[in-house]
C-alpha cells in the first residue's frame, strides 16, 4: 500500500504539470520559449537530416555499384557465349561451304572423298582421320582441285600427310598456259616453294602458268593443281630448264581437307 500511494502521487503530479503546460500553451504563454527552443534545436535537426542524406547516398552508391558490377559480369558472360556460338556457326558454315565447293571441284560419283580436319602442322600435316576411317598410306589428300600431299603414316585415329614442299616429295607434272605446255617433275624445296624441273628447252612455260599432276603415280588422278609458276630459270649450257612454283593457297588457312579413298 505504501508503494502504491507514492506512485499515485507522482502520476497525479505529472497530470497536473501536463494540464498546466497545456493551459499555458493555449494562451500563447509558451510561444517565445517554443521559438527559442526551435532555433536552438533546428541546427541539430538539420545536421541530423544532412547526415541521414549522406548515409543514404553512400548506401545507394554502394548498392548501385554492386548492381552495376553484377550486370556488367552478366553482360560479359552473355557476350562470351554469343561470341562462342558465333565462332561455332562460322566454322560450321565454312565446313559446309568447303564440302559444297569440293563436290563442285571433284565429282563425288568418280572420287570417294573422306573429310578430315588438320590438327597440326610441322614438316607434315597432321589430320584427324586414320586407319579406323579406311585411311591408308599413299592416298592423296586434296582441297578442291588442288593436291595437298600424300599420306605417309597412319594410326587408328590420325595420319601424317607429306606436303608438296617436302624435299622427299616428287611428282610428275605438266604446265598449261597461253604460251603452251611443258612436262617435268615437281619436287619439294622446304619452305613455301617447289621446283618444276626436267623441262625441255623447246617447251613453252612462263610465269603465271598453272602446273598439274600428270597422273603417272598410282595414287594420283591426272589434273590436280600443284601450284603456279612464279619464275622460269633457263641456262643455255644446261640440258633442261626449270621453274619455281608457289602454292595456290596457304595450308594453314584450311579448315578441312579431303582424302581420296580407294
Amino acid at each position: 500500500m505504501d508503494k502504491v500511494i507514492p506512485n499515485l502521487q507522482l502520476f497525479l503530479i505529472l497530470i497536473l504539470i501536463s494540464l498546466m503546460i497545456f493551459g499555458l500553451d493555449s494562451i500563447n504563454f509558451l510561444k517565445w520559449p517554443k521559438i527559442a527552443l526551435y532555433y536552438l534545436t533546428n541546427p541539430i535537426t538539420f545536421g541530423l537530416y544532412k547526415t541521414k542524406q549522406g548515409f543514404e547516398r553512400q548506401f545507394y552508391f554502394i548498392f548501385a555499384a554492386r548492381l552495376s558490377a553484377q550486370e556488367n559480369k552478366a553482360l560479359k558472360d552473355q557476350m562470351g557465349e554469343l561470341l562462342s556460338e558465333n565462332a561455332k556457326l562460322r566454322n560450321k558454315l565454312a565446313e559446309v561451304e568447303a564440302q559444297l565447293s569440293q563436290q563442285q571441284s571433284l565429282n563425288p560419283q568418280i572420287f570417294n572423298l573422306l573429310v578430315a580436319r588438320p590438327i597440326g602442322l610441322s614438316r607434315h600435316l597432321k589430320i584427324d582421320r586414320g586407319s579406323n576411317d579406311k585411311v591408308k598410306k599413299n592416298q592423296a589428300v586434296v582441297f578442291k582441285d588442288n593436291l595437298i600431299g600424300q599420306v605417309t603414316e597412319t594410326s587408328e585415329k590420325g595420319a601424317n600427310v607429306k606436303l608438296l614442299t617436302d624435299p622427299d616429295s616428287k611428282i610428275s607434272a605438266f604446265s598449261q598456259g597461253l604460251s603452251g605446255k611443258a612436262k617435268g617433275v615437281v619436287t619439294g624445296q622446304f619452305g613455301q616453294e617447289m621446283l618444276f624441273d626436267k623441262i625441255l628447252h623447246e617447251e613453252k612455260i612462263q610465269a603465271g602458268d598453272l602446273v598439274y599432276t600428270e597422273g603417272l603415280e598410282n595414287f594420283l588422278p591426272r589434273g590436280l593443281v600443284l601450284g603456279k609458276v612464279t619464275r622460269v630459270e633457263e641456262k643455255e649450257n644446261e640440258v633442261f630448264k626449270k621453274a619455281i612454283l608457289a602454292p595456290i593457297f596457304d595450308i594453314r588457312d584450311l579448315e578441312l581437307v579431303f582424302i581420296i579413298i580407294e
